[in-house]
């Protein structure tokens, strides 16, 4: 056997309830070519263990406390490989398969975990999209995201929607400014917009999405240009494009 051959897949088994992980870690005691490396009840634990212990493969619950599965997902990027573990998401395995993460529906059975351990080794080196945009794929159609996760360092921020002022574009970041403070998320306007439920938020210019609830007024700002005027005292540009999108939705609500 060749070292890749006999090289280890280093796991994290990840899920609130110590039943389903005792079951798995059994599941995958059969599978020599798995380590399971540690274990975690939570989002917050699984981001601190793979920042700490760099895993190969990594099975994850959806539905979680605090921290959703794709909530993780964003905050540990695209480098590890994941099996999704859950008890009922269709939305979500729809959208897992369609970008070729592999899932588990609970309760996990033996064949379809091989099969699973089989597509994911199949595919580590394929390339995997963004995290931000497959959690995007497996919101279900008319669902908007209710907080935004950011990570800096080994801390996590969970900002509610409806506290975030606006968001500006910096290269592959977005900032995302609430209560009087900036957070850096590494996230695309576009992608950031999409989340947001049209209703309360707008994309007044290329880059800037603001809180609908925030803009006091607009005022002219030089010859064909605009700035939006929020509570905080923030003055944001308006674009000719921008400008139609956010009359449109002030005359929706008169």
């Amino acid at each position: 056997m060749s070292k890749t051959e006999s090289k280890k897949l280093r796991t994290l088994v990840v899920d609130d309830e110590e039943l389903a992980r005792q079951v798995l870690r059994e599941l995958l005691s059969a599978h020599k070519e798995i380590e399971v490396v540690a274990e975690c009840r939570n989002g917050l634990e699984t981001v601190k263990a793979v920042a700490e212990l760099k895993p190969d493969l990594l099975f994850l619950d959806v539905q979680m406390p605090k921290l959703t599965g794709f909530d993780v997902l964003e905050l540990i990027g695209p480098d590890v490989p994941v099996i999704f573990v859950t008890a009922y998401d269709e939305y979500a395995m729809r959208a897992f398969e369609v970008h070729a993460v592999d899932y588990l529906l609970k309760p996990v059975g033996a064949e379809r975990l091989a099969a699973a351990l089989k597509r994911v080794k199949a595919r580590t080196t394929e390339k995997r999209p963004a995290p931000t945009e497959l959690a995007i794929a497996a919101r279900p159609a008319g669902q908007f995201a209710e907080r935004l996760v950011v990570k800096d360092g080994t801390k996590v921020t969970l900002i509610p929607v409806a506290k975030l002022d606006y968001a500006e574009a910096q290269d592959d970041y977005v900032a995302l400014v609430s209560e009087g403070r900036k957070h850096l998320k590494q996230q695309t306007i576009a992608s950031l917009e999409a989340a947001l439920d049209p209703k309360y938020f707008v994309r007044i210019h290329r880059s800037y999405v603001v809180n609908l609830e925030r803009v006091t007024r607009i005022e002219p700002y030089g010859k064909d240009s605009r700035v939006a005027i929020l509570s905080s005292g923030a003055k944001l540009p308006v674009s000719r494009a921008g400008y139609a999108r956010l009359q449109a939705l002030l005359d929706e609500r008169r």
